[in-house]
């Protein structure tokens, strides 16, 4: 099912959150369980009441608990204007039965209305049982009853994830999330930083410090791929007041650690330069963007990096990625 950019009119990957949904939902999920249905044996006159007074246009045909056709509005225009409104269904309904399983998705509904231009399909069960009627107007109500819940389910949490911290009673509550980071394997660089970013995006941080939090972490996992064998840990420590990024290894270490926050220092081999790392900004860019960054270590004995980012009051600014 083509989807087309409402502003240039062409065709594009991009989906949105209902056409999205047509695929989630399932039929019987959106369809009319409790079915009307009448007998071949009825008369069209009958049938023009039943339609009257239930306010329908169509009705599936079923004899002996097996649906045999289907009748609708047209069916009995028709005989009214061949002059049999006493004829029966079973001489003015259809055979050729279109339907759709209650187990398939809403979108193979919504081709098969295109297809034939139906104004409703009947639903059957896996054994070929009649257990619902869908039309479009289902499939849209469906839709902005899907839409509703998750809206508010989402905003629900969002809610309790920002609120975390004041829905707990304790004199200190903080947060840790850990992270694995293997040594020297370029392919996986970014997966913690981003599992990270996602993480506080769901804790509700604010886009500012998400961007600082987020450009800091990318830096010191990097920082932890290219210098290391064995890798080593991405921590964040977060509190109502204050998210504490930390790296820890058991490289080499470092001798001159005040050098490392200098523009342009690296200790990064050819082959990794190379490679386009190792320019000597990730450790300037974490001081940059954090409020406070230090560094522990020894040669021989690992390293320790700790960026301290200050969480605003609720309505603040987060402080800017551009001016620090």
């Amino acid at each position: 099912m083509p989807v087309i950019n409402s502003k240039n009119g062409k065709e594009t990957d991009q989906l949105t959150r209902v056409q999205e949904l047509v695929y989630e939902l399932r039929v019987d999920e959106v369809m009319t369980a409790d079915v009307r249905t009448v007998s071949p044996d009825t008369t069209m006159a009958e049938l023009m009441a039943i339609m009257r007074i239930n306010r329908i246009s169509g009705l599936p045909v079923v004899e002996q608990d097996e649906m045999v056709g289907i009748v609708s509005l047209e069916d009995l225009v028709k005989a009214v204007a061949d002059g049999h409104p006493e004829d029966s269904v079973r001489n003015r309904m259809s055979r050729k039965i279109v339907s759709v399983r209650a187990d398939e998705r809403a979108v193979q509904a919504v081709k098969l209305f295109a297809q034939h231009g139906f104004g409703r399909l009947p639903v059957l069960d896996s054994a070929g049982k009649l257990v619902g009627i869908l039309t479009g107007s289902d499939i849209t109500r469906g839709l902005l009853r899907s839409l509703s819940t998750r809206y508010h389910a989402e905003e629900m949490r969002r809610y309790r994830a920002s609120h975390i911290f004041e829905d707990i009673d304790s004199e200190e509550t903080s947060l840790v999330l850990r992270y694995h980071v293997a040594g020297r394997d370029f392919n996986q660089g970014g997966q913690a930083s981003s599992k990270l970013k996602r993480a506080l995006e769901r804790l509700g941080a604010n886009p500012p410090l998400l961007r600082r939090v987020s450009v800091s972490a990318y830096e010191a996992e990097m920082n932890l791929i290219i210098h290391t064998s064995n890798g080593g840990e991405l921590r964040a420590e977060i509190s109502p007041h204050r998210i504490t990024l930390i790296t820890e290894d058991d490289g080499p270490g470092i001798s001159d650690v005040e050098a490392v926050f200098q523009p342009g220092y690296t200790t990064a081999p050819d082959w990794v330069r190379e490679l386009g790392f190792g320019a000597g900004m990730g450790l300037t860019n974490v001081k940059r963007f954090s409020d406070e960054a230090f560094i522990e270590s020894h040669p021989g004995s690992g390293t320790r990096l700790t960026a301290i980012f200050n969480v605003p009051p609720p309505g603040g600014d987060g402080g800017s990625d551009d001016d620090q």
